[in-house]
């Protein structure tokens, strides 16, 4: 489904991506890795043509995303979901309005549809009774499931999240994990997952891979990635993995 090829962008003079090459296959959930400010958003910006590469190639599903303008490039986004970091409501929208902002801007569904749609959507990621509220009403755990399903409306063949837990509780970034992996499971999306809550994300993923230095430094399956020799790998994973309670 998305195939990354020797791609290579600059920023102001500094090397971001440094010949990144990684393939995630149809229905695939990856966790892209590694230290901040490492290009794991860049990458992600390429993936929809938010951004163009200095050299090498991102196909998505056979499409050269580079060489697209115009409908042909919107077409593509279309096949996208994103979920953002701070989750990117709008705040003069109530979280029904912000729901359905992609079905009123993508289809041609009447009042009732939209409606119908996202009611099942917010009930999907536990948010009932919560659609007149407006984003400074709510919660942040509730800004992202808000953010999740206004993402899922649409059924993204591909989903993008950017750090989708960063400042939350231990307790909702559980939750919100789950919502991840129940989404999947009923959309079969394939997935790229930009997080630093390692280890905890290797449960709803299928592969790893860590960009270290602007380059791929390693993939695997998780359990691959937990058990690596590779110093840097090591050194990354389990700095941040929870202390052994059994061992205190």
């Amino acid at each position: 489904m998305i195939s990354i090829e020797d791609l290579h962008k600059s920023l102001d003079g500094v090397d971001v991506l440094r010949g990144v090459s990684l393939t995630v296959a149809r229905g695939e959930v990856f966790a892209l890795i590694g230290p901040s400010g490492g290009g794991k958003t860049v990458l992600l910006k390429h993936l929809v043509g938010l951004m163009r590469p200095d050299r090498g190639r991102v196909r998505v599903d056979g499409q050269d995303v580079a060489s697209l303008r115009g409908r042909a490039l919107q077409r593509l986004r279309n096949r996208f979901g994103f979920l953002f970091q701070g989750g990117a409501l709008f705040n003069s929208m109530t979280v029904f309005e912000n729901v359905a902002f992609p079905l009123r801007e993508r289809t041609r569904l009447n009042g009732a549809e939209v409606r119908d749609r996202v009611l099942y959507e917010l009930k999907q990621v536990g948010l009932s009774g919560a659609e007149e509220k407006y984003p400074a009403e709510i919660s942040g755990g509730m800004k992202k499931r808000a953010a999740l399903a206004r993402a899922m409306i649409v059924s993204p063949e591909i989903m993008l999240f950017d750090e989708p837990t960063t400042g939350l509780d231990p307790v909702i970034v559980r939750a919100i994990h789950d919502l991840i992996e129940s989404c999947h499971r009923r959309l079969t999306f394939t997935g790229i997952l930009v997080s630093h809550e390692v280890p905890d994300i290797f449960g709803l993923v299928h592969k790893v891979a860590m960009l270290h230095e602007g380059a791929i430094q390693i993939v695997g399956t998780p359990d691959e990635i937990l058990s690596s020799t590779d110093p840097i790998v090591r050194d990354f994973v389990h700095d941040r993995a929870p202390p052994d309670e059994s061992r205190s």
